[in-house]
């Protein structure tokens, strides 16, 4: 490879940190913002290579337990495409929904864990509490992911397994929502299949849930997500903030620092951060949305990201697009 094909292949900065008026470090990473006609209306670094969005991909894995033939609405289905912050309206709703599907905690795959929120874990580990398949933020799409199977007699023991029936109809879903193949196969953090698709696809995918005819399996999800944000994140999580703030707004992070965003208008964007750091994201969305037309107070909160040094604010991570 040329100096030049090397250069061009390294992903721009999209993010710095500032301590003591000091650049000390940056974070890259690529970003892609559509317009209400679908079409590319900014492009920061490759956009069209394959990345794995991780939980971004959940409004797709719910939308396929829906073709599946499950009956979901309300905040049982915002759960199912959740990556929640373990606070106790959550694990209680895993719990109703386990019990009314005749389930239980052991069928879980997703691995035990604690509460994604710190502030929750602090309080979960005080009580005495420890890791727990409930617990972990997939939770609820793990347990509508065994509702379906059980409604349709498929076997529940393997519904991890990419060549699951499953697993196969939400490959399908990813794959008409983004508007093109998967490029790749993987295993995610909680165990469940991870198709990769590009920024491009993704920020498509999310267009196409907002815009999607109502009724539809992905405008039911999208329409549950933005009615209940609480069971989608939690109460001290941007995505939350985002759907309470901007009437008609979807998203959804994922983990190594994926974002999408739709608007009901059919404006998207999707962005990840090369090195995964998740303290790069809020400066990242808050600019991006700034770029998609969004203003008011939800986009400074979501921008704030302070560096901290002797107890006091000495910094800030801020977006440099």
């Amino acid at each position: 490879m040329s100096r030049s094909s090397a250069a061009a292949a390294i992903p721009p900065v999209l993010a710095e940190v500032v301590r003591s008026g000091f650049v000390e470090g940056h974070h890259r990473g690529s970003l892609v913002v559509l317009a209400a006609d679908g079409s590319v209306e900014h492009a920061l670094g490759d956009v069209t290579a394959p990345v794995f969005p991780r939980s971004s991909n959940k409004p797709m894995q719910a939308a396929g337990v829906l073709r599946a033939g499950l009956d979901l609405s309300g905040e049982r289905l915002a759960l199912a495409a959740a990556s929640h912050s373990g606070e106790t309206f959550h694990l209680d709703l895993v719990q109703k929904m386990l019990a009314e599907h005749e389930l239980t905690a052991s069928e879980l795959q997703c691995p035990p864990d604690l509460p994604l929120d710190p502030v929750e874990t602090e309080s979960y580990l005080a009580s005495g509490a420890g890791r727990e398949r409930i617990t972990m933020n997939c939770s609820g799409k793990h347990t509508a992911m065994l509702a379906a199977c059980d409604l349709n007699g498929w076997p529940k023991d393997s519904y991890l397994d990419p060549e699951h029936p499953l697993q196969r109809l939400i490959h399908e879903v990813v794959e008409e929502a983004a508007g093109e193949p998967v490029a790749a196969v993987g295993t995610d953090g909680c165990g469940a299949p991870l198709m990769a698709i590009s920024l491009t696809g993704l920020a498509r995918a999310f267009r196409h849930f907002v815009l999607a005819p109502e009724g539809s399996p992905e405008r039911r999800v999208a329409d549950a997500m933005r009615a209940h944000p609480e069971y989608v994140a939690g109460t001290r999580r941007p995505d939350t903030w985002l759907m309470r703030a901007v009437p008609g707004a979807l998203s959804k992070m994922g983990a190594e620092a994926v974002q999408a965003v739709a608007l009901p208008d059919g404006r998207a964007l999707a962005f990840k951060i090369d090195d995964g750091a998740t303290r790069a994201l809020g400066p990242v969305l808050a600019r991006a949305l700034a770029m998609l037309g969004v203003d008011g107070d939800i986009v400074p909160r979501i921008g704030d990201a302070p560096l901290h040094g002797g107890g006091g604010v000495v910094g800030e991570i801020r977006a440099t697009f």
